[in-house]
């Protein structure tokens, strides 16, 4: 088979991409390096059945020449940063709504019918149900991160109806592992090499969150698309457990031997948009039989001990 990988130098693409090759698949990985890292592709640049395009998605002709007689595409390319929607609103509409219109419009014009999407638990909001499904209720949207994606699921649901796509779409919690490049943990991590006596934490650290380990994530998607035969298919992805922010700090100090003195910015959230409680309901998937392999625990010392023999991803962000 012959995929196509978006933001395949990313975090969670360049793993797409390596397990796809793992698996004798052929794969074509497109990213602008914005934010990708080309060591990512290390691994894969030395497989003939790798070809890499260098080019921004924003583009529709770069989407329309480089998603061409693939079998399926995995739509990674987006601004991932949450915390800064608000100070460059343009950036989730361009590069995760926009973008994603420009893939569906290049597999229409190449008459390509299938598209995994990565989406968010975002989308859900401050949610009222806890743990939330997928048929949960959608409340007012919190963060242009959570909007931009809900629209381009709107989008994909709806070239599914008027095209004839198939559409396997995944709400992500927060996701861990090799090659993790921001959020929570990285952060700790490295305020803690840069000032191992002290540790600032956006909020009052009792934020409750979940995550997923990274290869679970991956396995997860490849699982749902091999065992759901919906037109649009939708998944929450995550653990059956959450963690507050404090806990995650006390695996990190442990992991160190570090004793930081914290300093809280104060109130129940880190940054506009950040949800206070995220704890998804991932039932849906495993009825089909998958399920996790890693603790949140455990994805979390195992992304500390990735950044600590790779300090040259904290150097560079």
């Amino acid at each position: 088979m012959l995929y196509c990988v978006t933001g395949c130098a990313g975090f969670i693409g360049s793993h797409m991409v390596d397990c796809l090759l793992e698996q004798g698949h052929d794969v074509i990985g497109i990213d602008n390096f914005s934010t990708g890292l080309h060591p990512f592709l290390d691994h894969a640049k030395q497989s003939p059945r790798f070809k890499l395009i260098t080019g921004d998605l924003q583009d529709p002709s770069v989407a329309t020449k480089a998603i061409q007689h693939v079998d399926a595409v995995f739509h990674f390319a987006a601004n991932a940063d949450v915390r800064w929607g608000t100070h460059y609103p343009h950036k989730d509409l361009e590069q995760n709504t926009i973008v994603t219109f420009n893939v569906l419009e290049a597999m229409r014009a190449n008459q390509i019918q299938k598209i995994a999407f990565a989406s968010t638990g975002s989308i859900y909001g401050e949610a009222t149900i806890f743990p939330t499904p997928e048929h949960a209720p959608f409340p007012i949207q919190t963060s242009l991160y959570g909007a931009s994606k809900l629209a381009a699921e709107g989008f994909i649901q709806a070239y599914c109806e008027g095209f004839g796509c198939q559409a396997y779409i995944f709400r992500f919690v927060s996701i861990l592992g090799e090659r993790y490049t921001h959020g929570h943990v990285f952060d700790f991590y490295k305020q803690l090499l840069q000032h191992p006596e002290q540790l600032q934490i956006l909020g009052n650290g009792k934020q409750r969150k979940s995550y997923l380990y990274v290869k679970d994530c991956i396995d997860a998607i490849l699982f749902a698309m091999k065992h759901a035969t919906e037109k649009v298919n939708i998944f929450n992805l995550g653990t059956d457990e959450y963690c507050q922010v404090d806990d995650s700090i006390n695996w990190i100090c442990h992991y160190l031997n570090r004793i930081p003195e914290r300093i809280y910015t104060g109130g129940e959230r880190g940054w506009i948009g950040d949800n206070p409680f995220i704890f998804l309901d991932c039932s849906k998937i495993r009825k089909l039989g998958w399920k996790p392999t890693l603790s949140i625990q455990q994805g979390v010392v195992q992304t500390i001990d990735f950044l600590k023999h790779n300090t040259w991803i904290v150097e560079q962000r």
